[in-house]
């Protein structure tokens, strides 16, 4: 077995762990100090929307020997407006202005011809109006809209209320952080990042109901059992599907930095940026939020519970009497490995095990 299989079968068995849920501030701090840069670089240099959604032109050339640079040099002097330009594979050029009318479009369509040495009956002009974009952002809010509260509702049914609640603060997370992003790097926003938004929803959501599960499993007949509190199983679910949790999201990454690095990077392609960077950034995000938001957060929701409360006091009140006795609790024989149905004096701390009474020290001959 590889190490890191066999440290996922130690996870999931309990016999390691790292405790998540008791450091859970920490992750809340450093959650809600991305959450901030990210509103920070939204409110300060905002989303980079597209031609689809800001309205505009896009002129399309046959082959010409003008380089990209200086297509977007020319663009931007004969507009006014910063252009995007891509080289296309017959060798011509894709010029996108935005912000651009008709009137205004023929102009530039002439410019570009003098200036591009193309004739204009060979530049194909394309024209793209706001209030198209505007129908499809409507769509994209009512779409997200719409997923979020049927993710409630499941999570709800399936589950309970407060894994619905925490699945939702998590996909909030994950959203703000990717937009964030985008306003940050300054990628334009296309009806390629709005599909690549929709997506990484699913991909977190996907992460957080397998954890989900896992604690559902285990907290069955929790307040019929004094060994463990809910946070205790909660941080076990999440180790025992950590190492699920890690290769699910590495796998996915992979292929998606191949888009982002050599397809958007390399290859110039401008609408795998569109896509990739928002799957790259949320995934990444969504299993981040999958094991240090969400499940902490519904430990803490859990723990209001008055059952869940008089449930950690006969526990707490347990152990300490364990420790009085100096014996070791039965969540630290579980830590240890040493079996429930071990005897009392396996479970002595710093006891010496002495003979039974009636068999004294042998004299050292042998009989």
């Amino acid at each position: 077995m590889s190490r890191l299989g066999n440290l996922g079968a130690r996870l999931y068995r309990g016999e390691v762990g790292y405790d998540f849920i008791g450091n859970r501030k920490i992750w809340y701090g450093i959650s809600i100090l991305i959450t901030i840069t990210a509103i920070v670089g939204l409110a300060v240099s905002g989303l980079n929307m597209g031609i689809e959604f800001k309205g505009g032109a896009v002129f399309t050339t046959p082959k010409t020997s003008v380089t990209v640079a200086s297509a977007e040099t020319l663009a931007t002097d004969a507009s006014g407006h910063q252009a995007i330009v891509q080289k296309l594979g017959n060798g011509g050029l894709r010029i996108q202005i935005t912000e651009v009318d008709t009137a205004k479009s023929d102009q530039i369509k002439s410019q570009l011809s003098k200036d591009l040495g193309v004739p204009a009956e060979k530049i194909a002009a394309d024209l793209v109006g706001p209030s198209w974009g505007e129908q499809i952002a409507n769509k994209a809010w009512t779409g997200l809209g719409v997923f979020m509260v049927l993710v409630v509702i499941y999570l709800a049914i399936a589950f309970e209320w407060r894994m619905a609640i925490a699945a939702l603060v998590a996909l909030i997370h994950d959203i703000t952080i990717t937009v964030g992003v985008y306003a940050l790097v300054g990628f334009e926003v296309t009806p390629g990042t709005v599909i690549g938004l929709l997506t990484i929803l699913g991909y977190s959501l996907y992460d957080t109901v397998v954890v989900f599960d896992s604690l559902k499993e285990g907290t069955k007949g929790i307040t019929k059992q004094t060994r463990w509190t809910y946070s205790e199983i909660a941080n076990r679910s999440i180790n025992g599907t950590l190492v699920r949790s890690i290769n699910t999201t590495v796998v996915a990454l992979l292929p998606v930095a191949g888009l982002l690095f050599i397809g958007g990077g390399v290859l110039g392609a401008g609408m795998l940026n569109d896509i990739s960077l928002a799957l790259f950034v949320g995934l990444a995000a969504g299993a981040y939020s999958s094991i240090f938001i969400a499940t902490p957060l519904v430990a803490d929701l859990k723990e209001r519970d008055p059952q869940m409360k008089a449930l950690k006091k006969r526990i707490l009140a347990k152990r300490a009497a364990a420790a009085a006795k100096g014996e070791l609790s039965e969540a630290e024989q579980a830590e240890q490995g040493i079996p429930e149905d071990a005897e009392p004096a396996a479970a002595v701390v710093g006891q010496r095990q002495e003979p039974p009474r009636g068999h004294g020290r042998t004299s050292g001959k042998r009989r």
